[in-house]
């Protein structure tokens, strides 16, 4: 799962912001809080002007259920924001042991988890992609001197052997740069914590403490101090560097590991694009977090008043867990995909990505599928910050035979700072694979234990995406997939001429050359033009 690359370089630099003159409203030091669903005119942020949209021309009308699945790391279905927007397959009779309506998953009641063992075992950690294809093309290919006498399906491979070596050898000294780094200061961060706690006498260390600390202490004090200090030079804490060290440590144990297999744990034929009959009903999995949020930012409970509120207001989630810690099996994503779409699912959150693909062919077929039964696909471009018009990045909408799926939006990430800091520094772009930008950045949604996070990635736009294509469906039933994608990128704000920082680089560009519509979405836009429509097919 393609996610934290941004992290990579958290620790060289610290946070700044570019002023621009043209703009006379400061970016605030701190998102505010619901900001992706606030309006720029009224509230400052661009936001994509959920409560307006409700305000303005939703209150009072009626809707219908949408059911949303969202494939990812699993989701927490008992959540104080979440439980009572929760898909139940009413066909099945709950723990009977019993496949009662058929559809090849036992007691699935509220989703399936392609990652769990029979036994309710759960794989937790995978490898990448890349050193999975990696670790079995060396077994045939790494002693060859002459591929003369090679098959030309032999060749092919090992030319994917010699791409995928360049490819895990890059990224194993990319960690190895930076890595061991990391998780030393997180380590003398953590043997600090405990010494200046001990000298201080208090449990949480504030810049008044270590200011009672003077050069006549004892110099393991001052070198404790001065950890503290090393760290709000760089403008980080406690929370980002334990994530930072939690993401090499995962790297180095599993990331790279060639010898690391956890899919006996599932014990299906992972070779078998047709074995579908594997996996358990616990949808929520060993680390729901990020599934939690994602399920979050599209249906958190509008009509309470607890914690936050999801763009959509009349939803069903079906937890599909296929998403570990690691890159995703294309095996996996195909039978989730069409698990959502047997079970009735009207649109799929996809909120994760890899630059390797060997079943692809397995992934397409499934989206064909999805569009075939008239189910939305919204998938997250990816935290690379990269150019995917050139950079490998699956699942994607492109088809190998060079077509492209219909159903499929793929989605950018965007800040709630003002220009040029407006487009998310790590969100990857594309203005022909890149269809659309939403909020991504310091979103707070729901995670585990009926608890409330801010959360950043292309993971979080994806979501404010499908809650938009959920709520449109809802107020405006009659319209198809089609219909719901084309009101979302002709009515998503064109900020033309608008110069944004381009990931990566930081070169100062067009923000429209960032995507293909280049716009971001907008609800009040989006139902304002689903009004227009309804009109007008009314009159016609």
């Amino acid at each position: 799962m393609k996610l934290k690359k941004f992290l990579l370089l958290f620790f060289l630099c610290t946070s700044f912001r570019v002023s621009n003159a043209q703009y006379l409203e400061l970016s605030p030091e701190k998102a505010p809080l619901n900001w992706f669903n606030l309006d720029y005119l009224e509230n400052g942020v661009r936001g994509i002007s959920t409560e307006r949209a409700y305000r303005d021309f939703l209150n009072g009308k009626t809707s219908k259920s949408v059911l949303v699945a969202i494939i990812d790391s699993g989701v927490d279905i008992n959540h104080e924001d979440l439980k009572d927007n929760i898909w139940v397959n009413t066909k099945e009779i709950p723990n009977n042991g019993v496949d009662d309506d058929n559809n090849g998953y036992i007691d699935d009641i509220n989703g399936w988890d392609f990652l769990g063992g029979k036994d309710g075992t759960d794989v937790s950690r995978e490898t990448m992609e890349v050193t999975r294809e990696y670790a079995r093309l060396k077994k045939i290919y790494q002693y060859i001197q002459d591929i003369s006498s090679l098959s030309p399906a032999m060749k092919v491979e090992y030319e994917l052997y010699k791409k995928y070596k360049a490819r895990y050898e890059a990224k194993v000294q990319e960690l190895q740069e930076q890595g061991p780094f990391v998780i030393k200061l997180y380590e003398k961060y953590i043997d600090s914590k405990l010494i200046l706690s001990t000298f201080l006498k208090v449990k949480d260390i504030s810049k008044e403490d270590l200011a009672k600390i003077t050069t006549k202490e004892p110099e393991e004090i001052r070198k404790a101090k001065r950890v503290f200090e090393l760290l709000e030079q760089i403008g980080q804490d406690e929370e980002k560097l334990k994530e930072a060290y939690e993401y090499y440590d995962a790297q180095f144990k599993f990331g790279i590991n060639l010898s690391f297999n956890p899919r006996t744990i599932v014990g299906d034929d992972v070779d078998n694009i047709n074995d579908r009959d594997y996996g358990n009903n616990e949808v929520k999995g060993p680390d729901a977090r990020h599934g939690t949020h994602v399920a979050g930012i599209v249906a958190a409970n509008r009509n309470n008043s607890l914690g936050i509120a999801g763009v959509a207001s009349n939803v069903k989630i079906m937890a599909i867990r296929a998403v570990p810690e690691g890159d995703e099996r294309d095996k996996d994503v195909s039978n989730a995909i069409r698990y959502a779409v047997d079970n009735g699912a009207k649109i799929i959150n996809m909120s994760f990505g890899k630059s390797v693909s060997p079943q692809k062919q397995a992934v397409d077929d499934a989206v064909r599928y999805a569009q075939s039964k008239g189910v939305l696909l919204i998938h997250a471009a990816g935290n690379e910050n990269e150019n995917i018009d050139i950079s490998d990045n699956y699942p994607s909408k492109k088809f190998d035979d060079g077509k492209q799926a219909d159903n499929w939006l793929e989605v950018g990430a965007t800040s709630w700072m003002q220009p040029p800091s407006a487009v998310a520094e790590f969100s990857n772009y594309g203005h022909k694979t890149v269809d659309v930008f939403a909020p991504g950045v310091d979103l707070k949604s729901t995670v585990v234990g009926s608890q409330y996070e801010d959360l950043s990635g292309t993971s979080m736009a994806a979501p404010v995406v499908t809650g938009l294509a959920a709520l449109l469906m809802s107020y405006y039933p009659d319209f198809d997939f089609r219909k719901i994608k084309q009101i979302i990128l002709n009515s998503s704000i064109k900020l033309n001429k608008l110069k944004v920082s381009q990931p990566g680089t930081g070169e100062l560009v067009d923000f429209s050359l960032l995507s293909s519509s280049g716009g971001i979405v907008n609800a009040y836009e989006a139902v304002k033009m689903a009004e227009e429509e309804l009109k007008f097919w009314t009159k016609k």
